[in-house]
């Protein structure tokens, strides 16, 4: 078993789609008109291009109350892993990133959680 596909859910597509790919460095994979939405998948500009995060418009009323249920309870929706930490968040600071936390050491794990200005929390992950 493997993992191919996931998804964060979004409020705007377009939206997502600049600050995964400007800010955060992913690189689009697919895009594919479906009526109104879109299936819009990214891939990590230096990880391997068959694990794709699609970018999950929010067309299912429970998916909007679940998104935001997570971001007022202040839960990322998913994380990522950094070799960097320090330096991916001061990067992404200067980019204008709202920072909900800083990079903090959790037991040897590093975390810090941002928003992605589509209705999620993320965290970023240093091991």
């Amino acid at each position: 078993m493997k993992i191919k596909l996931t998804s964060v859910m979004v409020t705007d597509q377009h939206k997502a789609l600049q600050f995964y790919t400007e800010v955060l460095g992913f690189v689009k994979k697919s895009d594919i008109a479906m009526g109104e939405a879109r299936w819009l998948t990214v891939v990590p500009a230096e990880g391997p291009e068959d694990i794709e995060l699609l970018l999950e418009p929010m067309g299912f009323a429970p998916s909007r109350t679940y998104q935001k249920a997570l971001f007022e309870a202040g839960i990322p929706a998913t994380a990522f892993a950094v070799d960097d930490i320090e330096a991916e968040y001061e990067r992404m600071k200067k980019l204008g990133v709202n920072f909900k936390s800083e990079p903090t050491l959790s037991g040897t794990i590093a975390m810090a959680v941002f928003e992605d200005t589509c209705g999620n929390w993320i965290e970023l992950y240093q091991v």
